[in-house]
């Protein structure tokens, strides 16, 4: 059975352990979020650093391994960002899984007849991905509010029918 690269398994070995700590601070308030980055994560952020630039002057510059240790390097302000804004998640898998669904139609929308249909293909696509972070069934969020719109809803309103600020018709 063919081993894998120690320097990768301890790179791994890293990033699950900040993955740990951010098990445990999901759902807290973005203060404490940052309180507990600050005093666990960040130490353990900085000493990947010292070790990354330490494999990097030990692996052979060509090999993909320094490819992917110093594709960490260029973007180390960006991966460092969650742990100065309790708000920020330490990754974009949220967004990405939330994106998924449109980036597969992308092809779809290229045929959206002109680039004023592939702007408005755009803003639907983006109420419908809001809706359901709000935890809106976009179906029932689009109809209303389409409903709504035609009903000659004053547009210096149209904020008030945000997904954020959107509350359902009670019917009685």
């Amino acid at each position: 059975m063919k081993q894998g690269s120690p320097v990768a398994e301890e790179g791994l070995r890293r990033i699950a352990e900040l993955y740990r700590i951010e098990s445990e601070v999901r759902g807290q308030a973005a203060e404490e979020r940052q309180a507990i980055r600050a005093g666990h994560s960040r130490p353990l952020v900085e000493s990947m650093r010292t070790w990354i630039d330490a494999q990097l002057a030990r692996v052979s510059g060509k090999s993909p391994l320094a490819e992917i240790l110093r594709y960490a390097v260029n973007h180390w302000d960006g991966l460092c960002v969650f742990l100065d804004d309790g708000r920020v998640e330490m990754d974009s898998n949220a967004v990405e899984r939330c994106i998924r669904p449109v980036t597969i139609t992308r092809k779809n929308a290229l045929f959206a007849g002109s680039d004023g249909g592939g702007e408005h293909w755009a803003i639907v696509a983006s109420l419908i991905e809001t809706a359901k972070l709000n935890g809106i069934e976009p179906f029932a969020y689009l109809k209303s509010v389409l409903e709504t719109i035609v009903a000659d809803f004053p547009a210096s309103q149209l904020d008030e029918l945000l997904p954020w600020n959107w509350k359902p018709a009670v019917n009685g």
